[in-house]
């Protein structure tokens, strides 16, 4: 997915850095002239993360007449654009000229910025507000809207992040060449500039004023400068011998053998499932788990060769491995890679990477080799169609309860915004795949779901024959049995999905199959009838639960825990702690008796609460503390009053 780029136009000292420094927390003038006489002379960038979950790449062009060459550079690669007017000025002749370069250069979408809010009346303000409305007219902006702040104060500027943030969300994101990726050959720090890296950019289209990042170690850094064969770009494409220049990123941080490319588009990983040609000029059969040099890209790294369906391959021959890696590596599915003996050092022959990110596979078995035979065929076959079906649902089942982002899907078939939509249609029709988070398009197999359902309805079942008396298990129990470990998101859509196919109930925090009722033998009912009877009379001097529980120790003690259970549920019981319950009506009328005290006094404390109820301390503070609880009265210092409802 490309990154879109706002680029900020208007006259000088209009508060174009000001205001992206609000946004951003970013100085983007970072030249000692620029700080000096506080204007910008070259283009400075600034990204903000959006809420929408987008990164906004922001040029800061400058607004001086003398620089207007520099502000062309930095409106080309703009997607939309921040048009800054000073409330304090209005309309200005860079105003003029910078909104006629953004017609040029066909910028069709942005927003009005009245910067300066608070050096003006609201008359004044009102004024300016009405002239760039006439000037704006009829032009691309004629319904942009006008947001006025301080960069100042603060004022107005989460409204602004809340405009963008609604502008890029509403953006329909196509990119027909897919994310950037550039293997790093050299690195090298130029006076003046910064850090250079130089490489060819293997895929996708990167332009100045977007972020790099680095792979493995997930570096990020802003790209300040391109140059293709020696002459500076704004934009770069795949197939072109690059050097980019970078701000926020040291030359040590970087790596020959990194990989630069679009940030999160990567998933770098110690495995990799690949076709393998054994080259036939190799005089030695290539064992299982040999040691090799991996080399792919820009890249040498030691590695494991894993057979996964045989113990020895002929020269000549090819073979379905795992690379098990010595360090993580970022790759694509479709890259090339050479493998070298150790030592002494020969090639040995090479391949595609079929899966850059798969589970450990075993092969110990008859049964484990048929499966990945099973596998390896999966990624050969046909990429159109019911092939590429078939692959993607490989990767959502292999992926198991995380599941795939669409974005990471794109990354492991190739395939990027509509091409990847165009071909999820299907199985997301045919409900194989499902999407359990639509903000992030997270995609999860249906078997996955299935498997987990299964195990939820199993786990209640076992549960209500073991404890018939108990009316379900809490939602949060579940989820902690649930092996591997689920997420938050995907839990809750498991347990709607089992409720609205009525498999199951959902009352407040418990979960209990449709099919469960709470029915009592008639021991049990003896037993209810008897326990609530022994509180009702016991008023509101009430029997410690150890007490009850010898009361009655005729009965299993797991038992009489659930008819109390059962008494709290149906609410003939209160719990005011673990060893202290009242009877329900006992406990409605000294609240009535309470309030009604109240109304006339205005407060009591707990000496007047003795007195009132005749309790000693050992139910008085208890129930004090729960009528604060249930938010009956409120305690102020030492006493408490009626709560306002």
């Amino acid at each position: 997915m490309r990154e879109i780029i706002l680029g900020t136009a208007g006259h000088v000292d209009h508060g174009k850095t000001s205001l992206i420094r609000a946004l951003t927390g970013i100085e983007t003038d970072r030249l000692q002239e620029e700080k000096k006489r506080g204007i910008t002379i070259e283009l400075g960038f600034a990204y903000i993360d959006l809420a929408c979950g987008h990164r906004l790449g922001i040029v800061d062009v400058p607004g001086h007449e003398k620089f207007v060459r520099n502000m062309v550079a930095g409106a080309a690669g703009m997607d939309m654009v921040a048009f800054i007017v000073a409330a304090d000025e209005g309309i200005m002749p860079q105003t003029k000229e910078h909104f006629d370069i953004c017609k040029l250069l066909g910028v069709k979408d942005g927003l009005i910025i009245l910067t300066k809010k608070d050096m003006v009346e609201e008359e004044w303000l009102e004024m300016v507000e009405e002239e760039v409305s006439d000037f704006f007219a009829d032009s691309f902006l004629e319904e942009a809207p006008i947001l006025a702040v301080s960069s100042t104060t603060g004022e107005g500027i989460e409204e602004v992040k809340k405009v963008l943030d609604e502008k890029v969300h509403k953006i329909n994101f196509q990119e027909e060449f897919g994310p950037f990726r550039l293997a790093v050959d050299r690195v090298f720090s130029m006076k003046g500039f910064g850090t250079v890296i130089t490489g060819s950019s293997l895929s996708g289209r990167i332009a100045v004023g977007d972020d790099l990042m680095f792979y493995p170690e997930g570096i990020t850094a802003r790209i300040r400068g391109i140059q293709v064969h020696g002459k500076e770009q704004e934009i770069v494409e795949a197939g072109h011998r690059t050097a980019i220049n970078l701000q926020g990123i040291e030359k040590e941080q970087i790596h020959r053998g990194d990989l630069a490319a679009t940030p999160g588009t990567m998933q770098p990983s110690t495995l990799l499932d690949a076709d393998f040609h054994y080259l036939a000029h190799n005089t030695r059969k290539l064992k299982n788990r040999t040691q090799v040099r991996l080399h792919v890209g820009t890249r040498e790294i030691l590695a494991y060769v894993v057979l996964m369906d045989r113990d020895r391959v002929e020269p000549g021959q090819d073979a379905d491995i795992q690379l098990i890696t010595q360090e993580p590596v970022a790759v694509w599915p479709g890259d090339r890679f050479v493998l070298r003996s150790y030592s002494p050092i020969a090639t040995l022959g090479g391949g595609v990477i079929l899966n850059n990110a798969p589970p450990k596979r075993k092969r110990a078995t008859d049964q484990d080799r048929e499966r990945n035979q099973a596998v390896f065929s999966v990624y050969k076959a046909d990429t159109e169609g019911d092939g590429l079906v078939e692959k993607m649902l490989l990767f959502l089942e292999e992926s198991g309860v995380q599941g795939i982002t669409a974005d990471q899907l794109s990354t492991r078939l190739g395939l990027f915004g509509k091409k990847l939509k165009k071909q999820l249609q299907a199985p997301i029709s045919a409900k194989k795949v499902l999407v359990v988070e639509s903000d992030s398009q997270r995609l999860v197999a249906t078997q996955v779901i299935e498997r987990l359902s299964q195990f939820v309805l199993n786990m209640l079942e076992q549960y209500h024959q073991e404890n018939p008396l108990k009316s379900g298990l809490a939602r949060e129990e579940i989820r902690s049995r649930l092996r591997p470990p689920v997420d938050q998101k995907l839990f809750q859509y498991l347990m709607n999905s089992l409720a609205k196919n009525g498999a199951l109930v959902q009352e407040e925090a418990e979960v209990r199959l449709s099919s469960h009722e709470v029915k009592l033998q008639v021991d049990e009912q003896e037993m209810q009838e008897k326990i609530g009877n022994l509180y009702k009379e016991a008023g509101l001097r009430p029997p410690n639960l150890k007490d009850v529980l010898a009361q009655f120790g005729q009965f299993p003690e797991k038992q009489l825990r659930q008819v109390i259970a059962l008494l709290l549920q149906k609410g003939t019981l209160v719990k005011i702690n673990e060893a202290l319950f009242f009877h329900s009506e006992q406990l409605d009328q000294l609240a009535a008796d309470l309030q009604e005290y109240l109304s006339r006094k205005e407060e009591i404390d707990a000496p007047g609460f003795k007195d009132l109820t005749g309790l000693t301390r050992k139910f008085s503070i208890p129930l004090l503390e729960y009528f604060d609880k249930i938010k009956l009265t409120l305690r102020v210092g030492d006493k408490r009053i009626l709560r306002k409802q």
